[in-house]
């Protein structure tokens, strides 16, 4: 099993820290969000992480370098000349997957079960899995009652993106920043340069298998404020 994280956003929302670091390298309870996502991999048996890079990427590459990447085979994939956004970062490392493997973002702590994840992702032989969860956030992911993927919602502007505009009653979840991916889905990317992944989803939705994989009561933070850091100290010792 190899895994990928996107670590080579701005990290705006973290400034001043961001001013200075990459938000990888940002700390909860002496350790760091990058530290503590690769051991979350290697729990569930990863043995090779891609780390994608761009803002102050040499301090990301240092600080891999000064743990012994922490024991496990670390691939760094530059994007230095410009952040792609997760679509483009994900094809720029296109070449490293040709099995199912994990996405996840670095500014993600969460006690979900990944095992679960993968199972639940191969048992329906998805081209996508997305891990969701029902909390609060102003942007919804839509599923049928089988948990396909079929629209987006902002509920601050209304604006929607539905499969088919027929669709009712569909279920309200919150992505959590966790994929699991088929390679196959690599052939079916039409968007080249920077790009939103999640942009190549609504369109797929309509023809090919992507799922959600519900994990409400799993403790997940997105640490993208400096505030969310305290909140992580309550939960990740």
């Amino acid at each position: 099993m190899k895994a990928m994280l996107f670590a080579a956003g701005l990290g705006t929302r973290l400034q001043p820290f961001t001013n200075h670091h990459p938000k990888a390298l940002a700390v909860v309870n002496g350790k760091t969000l990058l530290e503590r996502n690769i051991t979350y991999l290697k729990d569930v048996g990863c043995t090779e992480i891609v780390v994608n890079v761009h803002h102050f990427a040499d301090q990301i590459i240092d600080f891999l370098t000064a743990n012994n990447h922490f024991g496990i085979d670390i691939v760094i994939s530059d994007e230095t000349g410009e952040v792609l956004e997760t679509g483009g970062g994900l094809m720029n490392a296109k070449h490293h997957f040709t099995d199912d493997f994990i996405v996840m973002n670095v500014d993600i702590l969460t006690n979900l079960n990944l095992r679960d994840l993968l199972d639940d992702h191969f048992k329906n032989s998805a081209l996508v899995t997305l891990a969701v969860s029902d909390r609060h956030s102003s942007r919804k992911l839509l599923f049928q009652e089988d948990l396909s993927l079929k629209g987006w919602r902002n509920l601050q502007t209304g604006e929607e993106i539905l499969a088919n505009t027929a669709l009712k009653d569909l279920k309200e979840l919150a992505f959590s920043g966790i994929h699991v991916i088929r390679p196959a889905l690599f052939d079916l990317v039409k968007s080249t340069g920077k790009f939103s992944i999640m942009e190549v989803y609504m369109d797929l939705m309509k023809t090919e298998q992507i799922r959600g994989y519900d994990h409400s009561g799993s403790t997940l933070i997105d640490v993208g404020r400096p505030e969310s850091i305290l909140e992580a100290e309550n939960y990740f010792i």
